[in-house]
């Protein structure tokens, strides 16, 4: 089984193609516990990525975010 490579997707109210930060495994299981509050909130979060860079995201300008992994063959969304 391949190793498990972890995003955030970003989709942006304003449209355009989505914005994907590959995350470290660690951070990407808790950013995902608390992501529907980011996005029920508006909140600016930082968020660290697997280059060891931060960004900081402004949910209230996010449509739609969610947790994927860049490993998966043949993608569909929403299935594992």
């Amino acid at each position: 089984m391949a190793d498990r490579k972890p995003a955030l997707v970003l989709h942006l109210h304003t449209g355009g193609e989505p914005l994907v930060f590959a995350l470290p495994d660690k951070d990407a299981d808790e950013l995902e516990t608390k992501l529907h509050l980011l996005l029920e909130h508006g909140s600016v979060e930082s968020v660290q990525t697997k280059e060891d860079t931060r960004v900081w995201v402004n949910f209230a300008q996010v449509a739609v975010a969610y947790i994927d992994d860049l490993q998966r063959k043949g993608k569909v969304f929403g299935l594992h």
